[in-house]
């Protein structure tokens, strides 16, 4: 019988990024043209086989309102910006110093640029927010909720790194600090690369087999 996880993925970012829309593209391939900015916190779960585990996403986005309840038990946040509104790019460490307030420790941190469906508005080029998320040492990957691009692959390789880190028991209920430490390595996903998160872990430390 496969081992079973349920990891917390908040989405964080301006209103108007998209982040709805990439919730409900992930956890049920929809997606809504004008859709509400959110109110508060809305979440949704799916449920993935990742690595010979069962691992159940439980994907929660927010506005600015709601703080630490929002923070607490996460595993990973995707910092989520609109490629074609510089405002909500220029935010993104206005977001990464709050995680760095509020999270648990060891989280594991992915800047997405959004909407890239629509580049002949592009105001944030990729070189830019590549060049950002080296700086942070975060992974970075462009999406658009609307065609579904890179959707999957930016969940799935937060959840592998995460999966990653709880086998070489570097992710503890009982070690949580105000400190967020980037686990994973400075790389940029582009649109026709896939990544192993697995393959620079130069540490030493092996995870032991299958996700216990």
């Amino acid at each position: 019988m496969m081992n079973q996880h349920l990891f917390k993925i908040i989405l964080i970012g301006d209103s108007g990024v998209g982040k709805s829309n990439i919730l409900s593209r992930f956890c049920r391939d929809e997606f809504t043209i004008g859709s509400k900015s959110t109110i508060g916190v809305e979440f949704a779960t799916k449920n993935l086989e990742i690595d010979n585990c069962v691992v159940t996403a439980q994907v929660w986005e927010k506005y600015r309102a709601i703080t630490n309840t929002f923070y607490r038990g996460a595993k990973a946040a995707l910092l989520i910006y609109s490629i074609e509104d510089r405002e909500s790019f220029d935010n993104i460490q206005q977001w990464l110093s709050e995680l760095e307030k509020l999270s648990p420790s060891n989280v594991v941190l992915m800047l997405v640029g959004n909407k890239n469906d629509l580049e002949e508005s592009r105001a944030i080029s990729f070189e830019e927010a590549a060049k950002f998320a080296n700086e942070n040492g975060i992974l970075f990957l462009e999406t658009s909720a609307k065609n579904a691009t890179n959707i999957d692959k930016a969940f799935n390789s937060i959840l592998t790194e995460i999966l990653r880190i709880h086998n070489s028991n570097q992710i503890s209920d009982e070690n949580m600090g105000n400190d967020v430490k980037k686990v994973v390595h400075s790389e940029i996903i582009t649109q026709s690369q896939e990544i192993d998160l697995n393959e620079k872990d130069e540490r030493g430390k092996k995870g032991k087999g299958g996700c216990c």
